[in-house]
């Protein structure tokens, strides 16, 4: 978390894109992002410099040619404000060279070429590089809670029902299913990249000298994460998360996850974690055959979850957060979707959360479903939990509370031996499978959770009548009196 000088910087820097006339939240980060990339690709180059005369040797896949050097950010970042940005917009200039980067160094950059420059005066730009230069790049902690601060900014939720899933929440989802240094972690609808970061620093949180082995490393850096987003802006925006959370090398995929293209998408992933889009619907014409095998639907948020079973390999394991009504809808997808996760696969976990949770951008009400791909069933009885606090308000504003249920929930989900004699008027209870489907595979907590009602005594009818008789004798003395003092 970044606080103080550092934190104020970045807010001047936000209201300076604000005044200066690029007032989407989504847009400034982009540029931000771009200016992120072009320090990070002079940090590279030195890097090859320095090794190159260690070793006495050329340097190998230079990114800059001794031509290029002014385009270079250690060249540039003093710079006269005016100087610099016409550097930046000349042809064959910073940006240009960005655009064109190709294949020279992270495997982000092949997502630079339909990027624009849109800062719009030699002002804005001066005073963004001087931030970014501020900003100590060596440490991974840092340069990834800025761009985290950054992105908190997105106050709008993205087309098609995207929002920015909360950190906390993520976590939670993390630390439940908790990764391991084998998985294969995937997001099919990535967008900035969040769980995918958050998974990265659990691993390095609990594996930490592990990471020092070669091929534990380079399984870290290239296979470890996957990530798909076809919207080319957020598919930047997550490329250089990654980057700045230290994952130089994702397999980040330009693809519409849902559609043909991404029919290769089988048996890949050990672990997805994923926050679907469910909003709308889709053209049928236009999503993968494998998928509609599973459930034959037009609706985003059923569509992903076939689309996870399909990439999942055997043993996989899924946490995914999806809307209200998957729980419980009746048509005749929403049934076999259900079917499918409780009668052929494994399913652990139903957490119920408040519908608050996504405030400001939606109030939809979610739950996250924790399963297992098996193929041959396997769930026996479900564990369903009532989350009632996230440690923030519920309301628009999302200021922090101490009512906080997430703890609780990672506690209890990693015993659930304990849990099987839990009450049902508690938090979280265990529902046996035939319960289940014998209510039509209902998976809404509601379904199965008792309410105690507090009993309420009131008097008798006939002295509740006298009361009143005595407040009407009460009122007519009253209107008496006033009568009197006015005759």
């Amino acid at each position: 978390m970044i606080t103080g000088d550092l934190k104020s910087q970045i807010d001047k820097v936000w209201e300076a894109f604000w005044t200066g006339g690029l007032s989407n939240p989504i847009t400034v980060i982009e540029q931000m992002t771009y200016l992120l990339f072009i320090r990070r690709l002079d940090e590279l180059q030195t890097q090859k410099e320095s090794k190159a005369n260690l070793l006495k040797k050329p340097i190998e896949d230079p990114i800059y040619t001794a031509d290029e050097a002014e385009l270079r950010w250690s060249h540039f970042k003093n710079m006269d404000p005016e100087v610099m940005y016409r550097l930046f917009t000349k042809d064959q200039g910073v940006f240009d060279f960005l655009r064109n980067v190709g294949n020279k160094s992270a495997a982000f950059s092949k997502f630079m070429k339909g990027a624009t420059f849109m800062i719009p005066t030699p002002r804005l730009l001066a005073q963004v590089v001087e931030m970014i230069s501020n900003i100590n790049m060596s440490d991974r902690d840092t340069k990834g809670d800025v761009y985290e601060y950054l992105l908190s900014k997105i106050a709008s939720a993205g087309q098609n029902g995207q929002f920015r899933t909360p950190r906390h929440i993520i976590r939670m989802m993390v630390d439940m299913v908790q990764p391991t240094l084998e998985d294969v972690i995937c997001d099919p609808s990535c967008g900035t990249a969040g769980f995918l970061t958050v998974a990265g620093e659990y691993i390095r949180e609990h594996f930490e000298k592990d990471l020092y082995t070669d091929s534990v490393k380079a399984h870290f850096q290239q296979k470890m994460f996957i990530g798909m987003e076809f919207d080319p802006t957020m598919i930047r925006i997550g490329g250089m998360n990654l980057m700045l959370h230290g994952i130089e090398n994702p397999q980040l995929m330009d693809v519409d996850a849902l559609s043909e293209a991404n029919t290769g998408f089988a048996d890949k992933a050990t672990l997805v974690l994923a926050n679907p889009p469910f909003k709308g619907s889709l053209d049928r014409e236009a999503v993968d055959g494998k998928i509609l095998a599973v459930v034959d639907s037009k609706k985003t948020e059923l569509l992903f979850l076939a689309l996870i079973l399909k990439g999942l390999k055997l043993g996989g394991r899924c946490a995914v957060i999806v809307p209200d009504g998957v729980l419980f809808g009746s048509s005749k997808a929403h049934l076999q979707i259900r079917q499918e996760l409780i009668d052929r696969q494994k399913l652990q976990a139903v957490i119920s959360m408040p519908s608050g949770v996504f405030k400001p951008y939606a109030g939809v009400s979610t739950a996250v479903l924790v399963f297992t791909k098996t193929n041959s069933g396997g769930t026996d009885q479900v564990w369903f939990y009532d989350m009632q606090a996230d440690g923030f308000s519920l309301d628009d504003k999302r200021q922090p509370v101490e009512a906080n249920d997430i703890a609780d929930i990672v506690n209890r989900y990693h015993h659930l031996q304990a849990e099987s004699t839990r009450r049902r008027t508690d938090k979280s209870f265990m529902v046996p499978l035939k319960e289940i489907q014998d209510n039509k595979y209902d998976l809404s907590i509601n379904r199965y959770k008792e309410v105690v009602y507090e009993e309420k005594t009131y008097e008798k009818p006939s002295v509740i009548i006298g009361q009143i008789e005595a407040l009407d004798a009460e009122r007519a003395e009253l209107l008496s009196q006033l009568k009197a003092m006015l005759a």
